[in-house]
């Protein structure tokens, strides 16, 4: 009776059904993907708020509605790529490496095409944009995605060592006429975002160190010269060097800047408290978002979203480590340099630390196109930090597993001809 009452008092979830609930059951998500996935949503709600503060005074004060204009396409922007990066991260990258040659087809066409006229948007000058009324999109940014997957496609499907530039000519090709599109828009600051993160790629991918300071300093001198080939090019450039001679021009932007962020001191004036964003600050809700920060959150502000960058560029290095397989590698390395390379040029331009360029800040700027490739962007390096791999046509690893292989095969041919010189001379 005893034994029978305790079999029948036995918990209804041990044994079998236990340990078929554990096999069910999800693996943990690793660190990284928790790391990036928390710091993207703190930028996303932390640019929400900025952006609405940044731009409602001005548009009330100037009669355009309520002044949350910018704040309902930023929050619209934001949701449409988050499904993006929620789709991109749940897929398997085996169909993403198939959509990337229609993917980069479809961005150079669109390059091409911004340069016709009748078809191509211009705004403040400059021809960068496709479409009509509120849906225009920019055909850069697009490009930026694209020029990432197809060169990490390309340098995972090399079966050596990068020696020579040559065993990368058509990485550098296709980044080169992308840039020189990009660049003649003009767009200087996407065509630099575009020079790093081609770079970066390179690096990863074991280009010496040597090739790529010759590129560099070659790169420098045509950078110089085509900033000195145009007026506007040229007195952004002397603007960096002495803003303040030119605050009443050229060095507006700049000097207003350096305004906003000295005048917050270390904890700010508060949010919504700005003074240069009324009628005092240009681009305030998108270039220059960061002097806001510094001026309504003081240094603090500033060291807080510095801080968030941090964290992604730690948890994006830690994945292109840990990944599985060459592409994957070099996709998380290209992406997180991407995103980190954007966010320096915009950070040293406010701070006065380079030319004004005209790049956004990441996932805190007003910019519908930015602000959705660079979410999806976020979803391929979730789906890697997951544990996501593609199957390419070479073995997908180390880039020194060809030298592994061949060594391998080597002390097997050298041991099976050592056997069979045995046998021969038993046999004799």
């Amino acid at each position: 009776m005893t034994g029978r009452a305790g079999a029948v008092a036995s918990p209804p979830n041990s044994g079998p059904m236990r340990d078929a609930a554990r096999a069910k059951a999800k693996p943990a998500l690793p660190l990284e993907y928790n790391l990036l996935l928390t710091a993207t949503l703190c930028l996303l709600a932390f640019g929400a708020v900025m952006v609405y503060s940044a731009s409602s005074a001005r548009a009330l004060l100037q009669g355009e509605g309520d002044g949350t204009a910018f704040l309902v396409r930023y929050v619209t922007y934001g949701a449409v790529g988050l499904v993006g990066m929620h789709v991109v991260a749940r897929r398997d990258l085996d169909a993403i490496v198939k959509l990337t040659k229609p993917l980069l087809l479809f961005a150079f066409a669109c390059l091409v095409a911004v340069k016709l006229p009748g078809i191509g948007v211009t705004v403040n000058g400059a021809r960068r944009w496709l479409g009509a009324g509120p849906l225009q999109f920019q055909p850069s940014e697009i490009a930026k995605l694209a020029l990432v997957l197809h060169g990490a496609k390309l340098l995972a499907e090399r079966p050596r060592r990068i020696e020579h530039p040559r065993d990368v000519m058509p990485v550098l090709l296709m980044a080169g006429v992308a840039i020189l599109l990009v660049a003649s828009q003009p767009d200087l600051g996407t065509a630099l975002v575009l020079v790093f993160t081609v770079t970066a790629l390179l690096v990863a991918a074991g280009m010496p160190i040597r090739f790529l300071a010759i590129g560099a300093g070659a790169l420098a001198a045509l950078v110089l010269l085509y900033a000195l080939s145009a007026p506007y090019r040229r007195a952004r450039l002397t603007t960096f060097l002495d803003p303040w001679a030119h605050a009443g021009g050229a060095g507006f932007q700049a000097v207003q800047g350096q305004i906003a962020l000295g005048s917050g001191g270390l904890f700010g004036r508060g949010i919504g408290q700005s003074v240069q964003k009324i009628f005092y600050l240009p681009e305030a809700h998108t270039d220059f978002i960061l002097a806001i920060i510094g001026e309504e959150l003081g240094v603090a502000g500033v060291f807080g979203v510095l801080f968030l960058y941090g964290v992604l560029a730690y948890a994006g290095l830690r994945v292109a480590k840990r990944a599985s397989g060459a592409y994957a590698k070099l996709l998380a390395a290209g992406l997180t340099s991407l995103i980190l390379s954007q966010a320096c040029l915009n950070i040293f331009a406010v701070l006065g630390l380079a030319p004004l360029t005209g790049v956004p800040l990441p996932f805190i700027s007003y910019g519908s196109t930015n602000l959705t490739v660079l979410l999806v962007s976020m979803g391929l390096l979730l789906n890697i930090a997951a544990g996501g791999r593609a199957q390419l046509r070479v073995v997908t690893g180390s880039r020194r597993d060809g030298t592994h292989d061949r060594d391998r095969r080597r002390r097997d041919g050298g041991a099976r001809g050592a056997r069979g010189g045995g046998r021969r001379r038993a046999a004799g």
